[in-house]
């Protein structure tokens, strides 16, 4: 079987809403961040998507030395594993009651180029990029067109791959603009993000429905949140994609069970896989599939 037949597993090890107090096994340092993405890549993850988080308090954070500690702690240890970081945080806008025009306690808007500061200054293999504008849960997410276009000139001329994730079809609309207007690079690298509240429901219908608006020869890959993890495994292996999953995304191996690591969602990702006759991409596949340097 070909690379290209290969299926890559991303793990997103911690994200920035789950919290500490759902689930001891979170990794919050940058050593334990670091741990659970050597070992998610042991069992079988080709990439790892990485947000940071306060080793003090276990909230979110976005200092540059955090995430700078979890990519030498993993390229200490291996040089092949795809390494894509978040750029997601400072996007969120929370109105406050009295006047929608100023902002609340929780807003954590940033201008685009702080968002992307540890891009330009680590310069991994891929980094997030989000084009949603929407309801989020309680609060909006704000990403324009402008900002965005900010945002891709930096991760452009910092030579690293983005990755657009993709929650709901306005999205892909918006990033078919930037393809043809050269912001972004053709076909490009997706996500499908599935499940999030106000956002692309996780059936095959809506997966079938994105994935058949992406331009000829994207490489996309699809994730669902919480219980719909693993249904959306299968699902997106059925219609020729890749796979994510992760304590950012889910914290459950099964229901009522909490997943001890992140590299047990991964060897379950990976066995659905393979039970359904497929295999998965080593890190130097993935590699190669992507485009990045070290392929070979």
């Amino acid at each position: 079987m070909s690379q290209q037949n290969k299926t890559l597993i991303t793990c997103a090890v911690t994200g920035n809403l789950v919290k500490p107090e759902q689930t001891p096994h979170l990794p919050i340092t940058p050593e334990q961040i670091a741990n659970e993405c050597l070992a998610a890549a042991e069992a079988g993850a080709g990439q790892v998507h990485i947000h940071v988080r306060d080793p003090e308090t276990g909230r979110p954070s976005m200092q540059v030395e955090l995430y700078r500690e979890v990519v030498e702690r993993i390229r200490r240890e291996n040089r092949a594993l795809v390494i894509n970081l978040t750029t997601g945080p400072g996007g969120r806008f929370i109105p406050s009651d009295d006047d929608p025009k100023v902002y609340a306690p929780g807003t954590s808007l940033l201008p685009p180029e702080k968002r992307v500061e540890h891009i330009a200054l680590i310069k991994p293999d891929v980094c997030s990029l989000d084009l949603n504008t929407m309801n989020s849960g309680p609060d909006v997410v704000m990403n324009t067109p402008k900002n965005v276009r900010r945002m891709a000139k930096i991760i452009r001329e910092a030579g690293v791959k983005p990755e657009l994730e993709i929650f709901d079809s306005g999205d892909i609309h918006m990033a078919l603009d930037l393809i043809a207007d050269g912001t972004l690079q053709g076909p490009g690298m997706w996500t499908l993000v599935l499940g999030v509240k106000y956002g692309f429901m996780p059936t095959p219908e809506t997966l079938l429905y994105a994935r058949n608006m992406l331009p000829p020869g994207a490489f996309w890959s699809a994730f669902g949140i919480g219980r719909m993890e693993f249904p959306i495994v299968a699902q997106a292996w059925l219609m020729g994609g890749h796979v994510r999953v992760g304590m950012e995304d889910n914290i459950y191996l099964d229901k009522g069970v909490l997943a001890t690591s992140n590299a047990q969602l991964v060897a379950k990702a990976r066995d659905i896989i393979r039970s359904l006759g497929g295999e998965v991409a080593s890190a130097t596949e993935a590699r190669q599939m992507l485009g990045l340097p070290g392929g070979h």
